[in-house]
């Protein structure tokens, strides 16, 4: 196993996690917030969609498809508040970004050497990823951290629990 390899590993973990979480949720459900205080799932999806396409073309420049027009602007800290889900992209527009993202966040790895992963970051990076490798791992601890938030979700919609 090669350092690319054990990160798609560690990325591929959490997607199977994250999207097992999501899978049977509505648009209705992805705004539920498990406190006032915290975010709703659909604010945080394209929160992770959002810093994806930015962390990865940090390190891989012109790797990532562009976002849908105004996608970007639904998602910042000054929109996290909003309550009104036709701020916000529907679930099927958020899944269909992520995959084209992640497509594209696979394709820039595989073309990294061991050199190209070591490399630096861009310093507005370097305290959550300090390398080229960083920034791709992050891709699988970002949404399993937000996953984590996800199973209170679903335990407070009387899901049952996954995993």
């Amino acid at each position: 196993m090669n350092s690319r390899e054990a990160i798609k590993i560690c990325i591929d973990t959490s997607q199977m996690v994250s999207m097992g979480y999501l899978e049977d949720l509505t648009d209705e459900q992805l705004m539920h917030r498990p406190h006032p205080e915290c975010n709703h799932i659909n604010w945080q999806l394209g929160h992770l969609i959002v810093s994806e396409k930015q962390m990865i073309d940090g390190v891989a420049p012109g790797s990532m498809p562009p976002l849908p027009a105004g996608f970007e602007e639904k998602y910042t800290q000054q929109t996290a508040k909003s309550n009104d889900r036709s701020a916000f992209c529907s679930k099927a527009e958020l899944m269909r970004e992520f995959e084209k993202q992640r497509a594209a966040t696979f394709a820039a790895l595989a073309k990294m050497s061991d050199q190209d992963l070591d490399r630096k970051s861009p310093e507005s990076m370097q305290s959550y990823a300090p390398t080229a490798g960083a920034a791709f791992d992050m891709q699988g601890s970002h949404w399993m951290m937000h996953a984590g938030q996800w199973a209170v979700i679903r335990r407070q919609l009387g899901k049952p629990p996954l995993y």
